[in-house]
């Protein structure tokens, strides 16, 4: 039986990137439900097939997996190559993702993810030069360690997969970086995946005021990709 994966609208939806992303990567078939955020209610809505009234959720027959990463993991344990073979690799692959899971909060505030736009932000508070930082220390201990040109060695894990969504908001944002890992996010935007899911989302022409009104909260769109 192939799975089925709601997701949200890919210019917005960065929590559905990951598993979309990692699953279209590693040859797992799935079939792609698309459900797009709107300005009235979605929870109803998104409760008919996600328990959280969230997204992504996947299915696979009567089985339901909600949350991204308990979805890599549900994957994990019938797919190789979800997580690196290698035991070192797997544990450092594990850790990064998690803190992605978890942390990153001022980043996810202030650079929400909206894959069509470029914006000039006001500032680089405290918080948000320590998550970019942070994320440029993590990217860069990855790639050393392993050897690249992914964060856990030569092939995408699902550890690049969770940290796919930052890559379009450094993009989006203009984030500073170091050489290593400015490349690191040029060489996983570039991934025939990601640009196909870039391509879909600059196509998508809904809007949603919450998403969009992030943008102007934290600073000036300099340009607009998206079709109209």
């Amino acid at each position: 039986m192939t799975y089925r994966l709601y997701i949200g609208n890919k210019n917005y939806s960065s929590w559905s990137l990951r598993p979309w992303l990692l699953m279209r990567a590693l040859n797992i078939p799935f079939e792609e439900y698309l459900v797009p955020f709107s300005e009235e209610a979605n929870w109803e809505r998104f409760r008919q097939f996600s328990p959280t009234g969230l997204v992504p959720c996947l299915h696979d027959g009567e089985t339901v997996i909600w949350e991204s990463l308990a979805i890599v993991e549900y994957l994990a344990e019938r797919h190789d190559g979800v997580w690196p073979a290698d035991a070192q690799k797997r544990a450092w692959a594990r850790s990064a993702a998690a803190e992605m899971h978890a942390d990153f909060i001022a980043l996810r505030d202030r650079c929400s993810m909206n894959c069509g736009v470029r914006v000039e932000l006001n500032e680089v508070d405290p918080p948000l030069a320590a998550n970019v930082a942070r994320l440029d220390e993590l990217w860069r201990e990855g790639l050393h360690r392993f050897g690249g040109p992914y964060l856990a060695g030569s092939a995408l894990t699902a550890v690049d997969a969770f940290f796919a969504p930052v890559a379009f908001r450094v993009q989006t944002f203009g984030l500073a970086l170091t050489e290593t890992a400015t490349n690191y996010g040029r060489h996983l935007l570039g991934h025939e995946y990601m640009r196909n899911w870039y391509a879909a989302a600059i196509a998508e022409t809904w809007r949603e005021a919450a998403h969009e009104q992030a943008l102007t909260a934290v600073g000036r769109i300099t340009s607009d990709e998206r079709a109209t």
